[in-house]
């Protein structure tokens, strides 16, 4: 039952309608929107002036997980819809909820949301460079690649009217009325994750039986996948002697990736190629799992800022 559940893995196709697909794009607009209102020009320029905690999340984010993503995937060697699934989510920026995350690690919240600022505006390049670039370098995820022509253009549109629009127009209004974003933020922030969560929830309910009799075949993968983020972003953090104030976003930062964003690609450009909608979509059950474990754990250690 699970051989066959493996090898039939690559030719599944989730059931998700066009009509769908825009709603979750409405849905992932307004999350960003609601991150973006946190956001001042004062805080680009703070990192601007000390730049090195954001630039090594940043490599963490968009270099170090995409080259752990291939070697794992040259160990496991996993179907070629998982593989591409797996270098699709590490190709994302990373995810709306690891602000709060590392708020609760008691980490550096203000380098945790400009993470967050400069990867969705950097993923408008980088995210479909690196689905190229590596999908490219392993065979049966290459064959994918050729066979759903994808555009790198279209990609980048994509990203960013789905983040950057919304990242811009956010700041934009609390640089001009301050006032409006104090008092929708903490309202925006809870309607956004729930209407997101729900969404995600019916989209699967629609998908029920497939998510099940696949997830298992994922399941280790992802928890893998997520482990190495986790680890090699706290590596990275640690080796380039940033404090432990710093390391804490940053390991979060790099561990918790927009999952909904790469929903949003494998639905519109792979048709909800199975293996790949699976591995996301469980990817954005497991990392909420496991940042609010890693940042209870930080928040029982205290750390000087």
């Amino acid at each position: 039952m699970a051989i066959l559940a493996v090898a039939g893995i690559d030719d599944v196709v989730l059931n998700f309608s066009p009509l769908g697909l825009q709603i979750l794009n409405g849905i992932l607009a307004v999350v960003m929107f609601s991150i973006a209102i946190d956001l001042t020009t004062a805080d680009f320029r703070r990192l601007l002036t000390a730049p090195k905690p954001l630039i090594t999340g940043l490599f963490s984010q968009f270099l170090l997980l995409p080259a752990l993503t291939f070697g794992m995937i040259l160990l496991v060697e996993p179907r070629p819809s998982i593989a591409l699934g797996l270098m699709l989510v590490a190709a994302c920026p990373g995810g709306n909820v690891s602000n709060f995350m590392t708020h609760r690690a008691k980490g550096n919240v203000a380098l945790s949301v400009s993470m967050t600022a400069f990867a969705t505006v950097g993923a408008i390049l980088l995210t479909p460079f690196n689905i190229a670039f590596w999908g490219s370098l392993y065979g049966p995820t290459r064959d994918i690649l050729r066979a759903t022509s994808i555009d790198p253009v279209s990609v980048a549109i994509t990203v960013g009217l789905m983040l950057v629009l919304p990242l811009c127009l956010g700041v934009a209004l609390n640089a001009k009325r301050p006032d409006i974003t104090a008092r929708i933020r903490v309202p925006m922030q809870y309607l956004s994750m729930g209407i997101f969560v729900a969404f995600i929830v019916i989209a699967l309910a629609a998908n029920w039986e497939l998510f099940l009799q696949f997830a298992a075949v994922v399941a280790g993968l992802v928890l893998l996948h997520n482990a190495l983020a986790l680890a090699g972003g706290y590596g990275l953090a640690t080796l380039t002697d940033l404090s432990e104030f710093d390391r804490r976003a940053v390991t979060i930062e790099t561990g918790i990736q927009n999952s909904g964003l790469g929903l949003i690609l494998i639905f519109g450009f792979f048709s909800g190629l199975g293996g790949m909608a699976v591995v996301a979509a469980f990817w954005g059950i497991w990392h909420l799992l496991s940042g609010i474990t890693i940042a209870t754990f930080f928040a029982r250690r205290e750390v000087s800022v």
